[in-house]
């Protein structure tokens, strides 16, 4: 069973990793199409307006409302209870239609639903009757539920043909979403906030609290909905236009209102899965050449530089700060997308979707965050991504957030570049000689394709622009492979130290390649 939609508790034991981007200057062209801003809607200042009440109150955890039978319920049982497609709601009145989950199991605290239809407000109910309850879950028809509530719900729309309603989105859980498009499958997850994330006090989890959904017209193209967020430190106002497609996007407005000082505020999270990849030096006995839902962090940083961070399973907490000003956008990728990759028939990660966040507004001076925690299997999520603003949110203040997200199989369309496809390294030892100087080296190799690289012959001057952060680099090259890709190659000392490493490629002083960015930890094994 997959972690994605509960609270872990993460404690920091290391800082490393940052990066300033050099200041070059490029404008942001966004060609998707965007709803008109939210300004004039009646609900969402309503909800504006109970977000702001909250937070001038305490704070008060929700109420124990579950009955004990379903806050008891084992994950075996609870999968027993299935919500009964023939009850989706809109199904015959519109191409979207919604399910809802059951509350109990890992879901205690029940979400309040309501439907705005026609500017008339009205709460969905729980009802048993919308759902199956098969096996052992068969004793709970008998039960009194009242007081269940919904865990959540999952939207559903004609993604990949006609003749069918994929699920498209899911919210569930704290504050956690999912999307997908065409042809996808669920990997990632998005959140609507992130508060002290891989703090030594310990992480914060802002919930959703009550939702309204606009029931969409007979010809509607996108969804929308608002939400409620509350937690000790903030509560929030949401709104999400979610359009479906070959790439979903999500137009995401909110107001937040501060109870407390927030130390760090993470904006617009991402959450995925990474166990083993082509790099890592450890892995478990197991058939599957790969296991993550994404292999890397690109950014997009206001200089208009691209940086791209292999990510890792280490063995103790990562934290990585890439300061910038003014982001252009950030995501989790996942760009190998070829089944051989993997060879996982059920998981499907070549499947698993890339997401991409663009911000709307002008975010300012600040960074995006990289946390890596250690798992021992692919059951857990374990990395995150954020934007933190060096401008804090203290107790009193509001902040406005205005972004968008999508899911991609490639990469943003602004990335023209050469993208590093493979990150290899290993021994530097010189096979047959023991006594050899770089048997205590590492040795590293990073291939790029694609983009600039394209045009450009294996004659032509290309350069290796490295840089190390702490310690040396050995014995840096450039070479061209036959595939019309080039391969970046150089080799770390033996060192107790992390190295932080910078590569690009270049031609005649201008970049044709994304700069790849690693951090080696040789004691982490």
């Amino acid at each position: 069973m997959r972690c994605n939609y509960f609270a872990r508790k993460l404690v920091a034991r290391r800082l490393v990793g940052r990066w300033r981007a050099d200041k070059w200057i490029v404008l942001l062209s966004c060609t998707l199409a965007l709803p008109a801003f939210a300004e004039d809607d009646q609900h969402f200042s309503m909800v504006i307006e109970r977000a702001q009440q909250l937070a001038e109150e305490a704070y008060q955890a929700p109420e124990e409302t579950l009955p004990q039978v379903l806050r008891e319920l084992n994950y075996d049982t609870y999968r027993q209870i299935r919500f009964n497609p023939e009850h989706a709601y809109w199904k015959d009145e519109s191409p979207f239609s919604l399910q809802l989950f059951h509350s109990g199991f890992l879901f205690q605290t029940p979400i309040t639903l309501n439907v705005i239809d026609n500017d008339t407000v009205a709460p969905l109910p729980f009802s048993a009757q919308d759902y199956t309850y098969d096996g052992n879950a068969a004793t709970l028809k008998e039960q009194d539920l009242t007081g269940s509530g919904h865990a959540g719900f999952r939207l559903h729309y004609p993604l990949n043909s006609n003749e069918y309603d994929d699920e498209f989105g899911v919210f569930l859980g704290a504050s956690y979403f999912r999307i997908v498009g065409q042809g996808q499958a669920y990997g990632l997850s998005t959140r609507g906030l992130a508060i002290d994330t891989a703090s030594p006090e310990g992480e914060e989890f802002p919930a959703f609290r009550e939702f309204w959904l606009y029931k969409p017209e007979a010809d509607a193209e996108q969804i929308e909905l608002l939400a409620l967020m509350d937690s000790p430190s903030v509560s929030g106002a949401y709104r999400f236009v979610i359009q479906p497609g070959e790439n979903t996007q999500v137009e995401v407005e909110a107001e937040l209102f501060a109870r407390q000082d927030i130390t760090k505020l993470g904006v617009a999270p991402l959450t995925s899965m990474f166990t083993y990849g082509e790099a890592s030096r450890e892995r478990p006995d197991d058939f599957r050449p790969q296991v993550h839902d994404s292999d890397g962090l690109l950014i997009h940083a206001g200089s208009g530089e691209w940086i791209w961070r292999p990510l890792s399973n280490p063995s103790h907490l990562h934290t990585s700060a890439f300061v910038d000003d003014s982001p252009q956008g950030f995501g989790l990728m996942q760009r190998e997308r070829d089944f051989n990759r993997y060879l996982d028939t059920e998981a499907q990660y070549h499947r698993r979707p890339s997401q991409w966040v663009v911000p709307l507004d002008d975010w300012g001076p600040g960074h995006v965050e990289l946390v890596e925690i250690p798992t021992p299997d692919e059951t857990h999520d374990n990395i995150v991504t954020y934007w933190v603003a060096d401008d804090t949110l203290d107790a009193g203040e509001s902040r406005r957030l205005h972004y968008l997200t999508h899911t991609l199989n490639t990469q943003p369309d602004a990335h023209n570049l050469g993208r590093a496809i493979r990150t290899r390294h290993g021994n530097a030892a010189v096979p047959g000689q023991a006594d050899s100087a770089s048997q205590d080296q590492r040795q590293f190799i990073v291939d790029f394709q694609g983009g600039a690289l394209e045009e450009l012959t294996a004659d032509q001057p290309v350069k290796l622009d490295i840089s190390a952060q702490h310690g040396e680099v050995l014995l840096p090259q450039v070479t061209a492979l036959p595939n019309n890709g080039w391969r970046a190659s150089f080799r770390l000392p033996a060192s107790d130290q992390p190295s932080d490493v910078s590569l690009r490629l270049t031609l005649n002083g201008e970049p044709v390649s994304e700069t790849w960015n690693y951090v080696w930890y040789p004691d982490d094994e």
